[in-house]
C-alpha cells in the first residue's frame, strides 16, 4: 500500500459493520420499548389485554352485528364473554368444593402432625418466643408489605378496568381509530404504515387465536389425565395449565410440576411419576404437533428465537415481559417482512 492512500476495507468487513450497527439500533429500540413498558407497565398491560380481547371477540361481534346495531352487538359480546369467564371460575370453585372432604381430611392430618410436634417439651414455648421476636423486629416490614399488597390489588383492578375500557372501543370502532391515526401522518409514510399495520394485526390475531387454542387443548389433556389418575383439584390445575401456556416453553412445565407435587402429596410417588411422564408427553405434543398445526397462520419463529425472547422479556419486565415477548417479536418480524416484500415489488 502506497503512503497516503486510504486503507482498503474488505467486503466481508463492510457487510459485517453494516449489519452490526443495524443490530445495535434494533437492540436499543427493543431495550427502550421494554424500559417504557416497565415504567408504565400498568398502561402497557391494559392495552395489551385490550388488544387480546379485541382479537378474540372482534370476529364474534362482527357476526352478531349483522343482525343487530353495532353498539348492542359489542355489548352483548362483551357481557357474554364476561359471563363465560365467571362461569368457568364458578365451575372451578364448585370443583374445589366437591373435593372439600379430601382436602379437609388432608388438612386435619397436617394439623395432627403439628399438634404432635407442639406436644414435645419446650416446642410451644420456643415457637411462641420465635413468633414474638419476629413480629417485634419486623413490625414495620409487615405493615409496609400489607400496604404494598393492598396497593397491588388496586393496581390490578385498575389495569383490568382500563383493559376492558380499551377493548370496548377497539371492538366497536378499532378500524376507524386506525384510519384516524393514519390520517395524522405525512402522506409519504401512510402507505408503509398501512402495510405494516395490516401485517402486525394479522400476525397478532393469528398468534392470539393460536395460543388460546393450544392452551385450551393442553388444559383439556391435563385435566382429563389428572381426573383419570384420581389427582385432587384436577379442574383448578387444568386452569393453571391454561394460563401457564401463554408463557411459551417454560409455562406448561411449571404448571405440570405443580400438578406433580399435588399428585405426590395425595396419591404417592407412582402417580407422581406418571404425571412427570405426562409433562414430557404433553411437551412433545405441544412442540411437534399443536404449534406447527395451529400456529401456521402466524409468523413461525425458530425455537431459539422464542427462548431468547422469553428470557429477555422476563429479565426486562418480569412475567409480563415473558408473556408479551413472543407476540411482540412476531409482530416486529412480520412488519419487517411485509415492508421488505412491498419494497421488492415496487422495485420490480
Amino acid at each position: 500500500m502506497q503512503p497516503g492512500t486510504p486503507p482498503t476495507v474488505t467486503p466481508f468487513l463492510r457487510t459485517a459493520a453494516a449489519y452490526a450497527w443495524r443490530v445495535l439500533v434494533v437492540g436499543l429500540l427493543v431495550y427502550s420499548l421494554f424500559a417504557v413498558l416497565g415504567r408504565f407497565h400498568e398502561i402497557g398491560v391494559a392495552v395489551f389485554l385490550g388488544l387480546v380481547v379485541t382479537a378474540l371477540l372482534r370476529p364474534v361481534a362482527d357476526v352478531v352485528a349483522r343482525g343487530l346495531p353495532r353498539p348492542l352487538a359489542v355489548a352483548l359480546t362483551l357481557i357474554g364473554s364476561i359471563a363465560l369467564v365467571l362461569g368457568v371460575l364458578a365451575l372451578m370453585g364448585e370443583a374445589v368444593a366437591g373435593e372439600r372432604t379430601t382436602l379437609v381430611r388432608e388438612f386435619r392430618v397436617g394439623i395432627g402432625r403439628i399438634e404432635d410436634w407442639l406436644e414435645r417439651p419446650g416446642a410451644l414455648s420456643d415457637l411462641q418466643s420465635r413468633i414474638g421476636s419476629f413480629l417485634s423486629s419486623h413490625r414495620s416490614t409487615l405493615v409496609s408489605t400489607a400496604l404494598s399488597g393492598a396497593g397491588h390489588v388496586v393496581a390490578v383492578l385498575t389495569t383490568l378496568a382500563l383493559a376492558l375500557f380499551c377493548a370496548v372501543f377497539f371492538v366497536h370502532s378499532g378500524d376507524r381509530q386506525w384510519r384516524w391515526f393514519q390520517e395524522q401522518l405525512p402522506r409519504s409514510v401512510r402507505g408503509r404504515v398501512g402495510i405494516g399495520g395490516r401485517a402486525a394485526w394479522r400476525t397478532f390475531t393469528g398468534y392470539t387465536h393460536g395460543i388460546v387454542l393450544v392452551a385450551a387443548i393442553n388444559a383439556v389433556l391435563v385435566g382429563l389425565a389428572l381426573w383419570l389418575l384420581g389427582v385432587p383439584l384436577a379442574v383448578p390445575l387444568a386452569l393453571l395449565e391454561f394460563l401457564a401456556a401463554f408463557v411459551p416453553l417454560i409455562g406448561s412445565p411449571i404448571a405440570l410440576a405443580v400438578a406433580a407435587v399435588v399428585a405426590l402429596a395425595s396419591q404417592g410417588p407412582l402417580v407422581a411419576a406418571v404425571v412427570v411422564a405426562l409433562i414430557v408427553v404433553i411437551g412433545q405434543i405441544e412442540g411437534h404437533l399443536l404449534h406447527p398445526l395451529v400456529m401456521s397462520w402466524a409468523v413461525r419463529l425458530h425455537p431459539l428465537v422464542v427462548a431468547i425472547s422469553v428470557i429477555a422479556g422476563s429479565i426486562a419486565a418480569g412475567i409480563v415481559g415473558a408473556v408479551v415477548a413472543v407476540p411482540l417479536v412476531s409482530v416486529v418480524w412480520s412488519v419487517h417482512t411485509a415492508l421488505r416484500e412491498a419494497r421488492g415489488a415496487t422495485d420490480a
